[in-house]
Parts: structure tokens; sequence; C-alpha cells
């Protein structure tokens, strides 16, 4: 592992530490504002040092770590996970499978009996007029 008693770029540490797939993605992330080190908002270039609270809003999801150890080579999954301490909450449930109602190709238009079926399946009422 490369330790430094320094600092890094930020965009390089959050790709050294497999916060990201790419540096260029860690660095797009930066320039949009995905990105906050002890609460404000960095470039790319922004030194990161032992001890500092580095933000990520990456594939929907905010990710809160402090800063363990400084890397400046991207490091494997086991050694990644002991460069940081994750304070971030838990990701979201996974959303259950939505029926998605099915007609036949070819079956034509639906009965009013079917065309009622759908609106309740897809709850957009019960199908009564007021």
């Amino acid at each position: 592992m490369a330790e430094d008693e320094g600092s890094v770029r930020v965009d390089a540490w959050i790709w050294s530490v497999r916060l990201t797939k790419t540096r260029a993605l860690a660095a797009a992330a930066c320039r949009a504002g995905h990105v906050r080190v002890n609460g404000e908002r960095v470039k790319p270039a922004q030194a990161v040092r032992v001890g500092d609270e580095v933000r990520l809003y990456h594939a929907g999801r905010e990710r809160i770590v402090v800063v363990k150890t400084v890397v400046r080579k991207r490091v494997g999954p086991p050694v990644a996970v002991e460069c940081y301490v994750d304070n971030s909450p838990p990701p979201p449930p996974r959303e259950e499978v939505v029926v998605v109602a099915h007609r036949e190709r070819g079956a034509g238009r639906p009965t009013k009996r079917e065309r009622r079926d759908l609106e309740r399946l897809r709850g957009r009422g019960d199908g009564e007029q007021s």
C-alpha cells in the first residue's frame, strides 16, 4: 500500500479507494459538484488529507467517508476498505418487481372489461365514473 504523510488529489483518492470505477468519473463528479470535502464543493485537484470527510453522490446514492489513509495508486478491494471509515446511510431497499400488464401481440383492442381490469391493476381507480 502506497502511504503518504501528505495529501493527494481528491479525484485520484476517490478512484484509488474504489468509490468510482474510473478516475475520469471521479473528476467528472467533482466538476459537477457531487463531491464535497469537509462540507465544501471541490475541484478535482483539491488536496485530501487524513481526517477529511468526503461526501460523494454517485449512482443514485450518497457516500460519506472519512479519510483514514492517503493512497496514490489504485488498491484492491480489501485494502481499499481499510483506507476510509464509511459513515454512509444504508442503501435504499430494492424495489419489488412491478407487475406489468401483458397482452399477446395481435390480440386487438382490449374490451371494456379488460380495460377496467388493466386500470385496476395499474392503480388508476376502480373504473367508476362520477
